[in-house]
């Protein structure tokens, strides 16, 4: 399969770099989404191997994606992880998403950071509970954490469901649309 890594960033120079480099140190295409970033990020992502695209002023993470679902969507690419800039996300981790996808080919992986919470604050891990629950229910298929940026979408999801979220919620949006459409979601430990 042939898998490309979006990633989302808005004044991430401490760690664009290091985490664009690990990430191509694996053998994958980076798309790296700029959101409007003053810090140079941006220039620092392109020297580490990335595609960048500049949004020149901010606008929201669900936009960032957005543009960069349209971008990776119209390359010959199978599907994408969306991963965060600010290096919270374990580059190894990749390799679980690509395993997953390729033995049993779900539509959508999300990350599950339910099986190892420790360092959570409390009330993130309720709410993050509440929400997987109630997008479970919406979802009809059980989601374990609704909530992770970190995730695997094959490219005809994003082709076949329309997103119309700027902000945050797109996580939520992209989950909901695709089960209304039948998608199958699964989940890995991360």
């Amino acid at each position: 399969s042939k898998i490309c890594i979006l990633i989302p960033a808005h004044n991430e120079a401490r760690t664009i770099a290091d985490v664009v480099k690990a990430v191509r140190a694996k053998g994958f295409d980076v798309v790296v989404v700029d959101d409007g970033s003053a810090d140079g990020s941006s220039r620092l992502a392109k020297e580490a191997g990335a595609t960048v695209l500049v949004n020149f002023q901010n606008q929201g993470k669900g936009f960032s994606l957005q543009r960069g679902f349209d971008y990776v969507v119209s390359r010959d690419y199978d599907a994408l992880i969306t991963l965060d800039a600010d290096g919270q996300h374990a580059i190894e981790d990749l390799d679980g998403f690509v395993d997953l996808f390729n033995a049993d080919k779900p539509d959508i992986i999300c990350g599950n950071r339910m099986t190892d919470h420790k360092g959570m604050p409390w009330t993130r891990l309720v709410t993050n509970k509440i929400m997987s629950g109630l997008i479970s229910l919406v979802c009809r298929q059980k989601i374990y954490d609704s909530q992770c940026g970190y995730r695997l979408i094959r490219c005809e999801v994003l082709r076949n469901v329309q997103l119309s979220s700027s902000a945050f919620e797109i996580e939520s949006e992209v989950l909901i649309k695709s089960s209304k459409k039948h998608y199958r979601i699964a989940s890995v430990p991360v």
